[in-house]
């Protein structure tokens, strides 16, 4: 037996002095061992070969399963410290090698390129709503880089949501949606920052919230809320991208006063009448529509950060589900507008 190991030293440092790969001469060993362990099965037992080499093969075997945990442990324990220092933070606030490797799509296309991934990174994003619009909107988010991401809701995960609202999981029932939204947005890019507040979004707290982000997404339902998102992001000079959805229908756009776009009260000044625009609790809504108009506001959010392709600033697209339509609308700022119609 100390003759088949003294050969299998010699092969692994010869090997070595002729700078062979290490496959190679781990392939040799190998090569050497099988002749071995078949020269036992196939030998008589008691046979001076057998002796000679160990007396059983089931040496040879035990042998190999030792070096095959040893060589497991240290290929886990090489990966693992490769993980951890990819995830470290980088001096400067450069990216990361896997984050290069994550966004290496979009630093492909020449609309964003690495300058505009680096505008994402160090963006931030306040998302109003983790329901059936907010759900696609995060995850496409956190998926596209967007360095800094909060979410805002009062809410808990209920069963009904499951349909449509794709950031929560069965198992997440009963937790607050920005919780079950912050885990899923972790498990997706843990390069990123969330910040999550479990609370109704008010009049009062708005302007401060609104204050620390650059960027606005209202996915809403209550119209008392769109108003006063509206406003508050209209006071800061914060872009708005807002949408809604009812039923097989979606609708959004950029809301921009102050760089020349209506707000959001200049194209609807008048609330609907009670009762006159159902919710999705009360009129239904076909399970894919809030994924469908949650992505694009995620899209045209990138389009916002990069300086991407043309936005939806001044423009309101309709999105028809049911028969497979979409038109856009021109919308324009509205003299007298109570929010933003003494800025024109």
């Amino acid at each position: 037996m100390i003759l088949v190991l003294a050969m299998m030293a010699a092969l692994w440092f010869t090997g070595r002095y002729l700078a062979a790969p290490v496959r190679l001469r781990l392939g040799m060993i190998g090569g050497l061992w099988l002749a071995v362990v078949g020269l036992h099965l196939a030998l008589a037992e008691g046979h001076p070969l057998r002796l000679a080499t160990g007396g059983s093969a089931q040496v040879w075997l035990a042998l190999a399963v030792a070096v095959a945990l040893v060589l497991g442990y240290r290929a886990a324990l090489a990966r693992l410290r490769g993980q951890v220092t990819e995830l470290a933070p980088v001096s400067g606030g450069a990216f990361r090698p896997a984050e290069l490797d994550r966004y290496a799509r979009h630093i492909l296309l020449r609309e964003i390129g690495g300058p505009g991934q680096r505008k994402l990174k160090d963006s931030k994003v306040l998302v109003i709503g983790a329901g059936g619009l907010g759900s696609p909107a995060l995850l496409y988010l956190a998926a596209a880089g967007v360095g800094t991401i909060g979410v805002i809701d009062d809410d808990s995960v209920e069963n009904s949501n499951l349909q449509r609202q794709i950031v929560h999981t069965d198992a997440r029932i009963g937790l607050p949606k920005v919780a079950s939204a912050e885990v899923a947005m972790r498990a997706l890019n843990p390069f990123i920052t969330v910040r999550p507040y479990h609370r109704r979004l008010t009049g009062e707290i708005a302007a401060d919230l609104f204050a620390d982000y650059d960027l606005i997404l209202d996915g809403t339902d209550s119209f008392d809320t769109r108003y006063m998102v509206n406003r508050v992001a209209a006071e800061l000079g914060k872009p708005l991208i807002a949408a809604a959805i009812t039923q097989w229908e979606g609708q959004i756009s950029l809301y921009d006063p102050a760089r020349g776009g209506p707000c959001f009260e200049c194209v609807f000044p008048t609330r609907p009448a009670p009762g006159l625009v159902p919710t999705c609790a009360e009129a239904g809504v076909a399970a894919p529509l809030p994924g469908i108009i949650g992505a694009m506001m995620a899209m045209e959010a990138v389009k916002h950060i990069t300086g991407a392709g043309q936005g939806l600033r001044g423009r309101l697209m309709i999105f028809d589900a049911l028969y497979g339509e979409s038109r856009v609308i021109g919308v324009k700022r509205r003299e007298g507008c109570a929010v933003c119609g003494a800025r024109a």
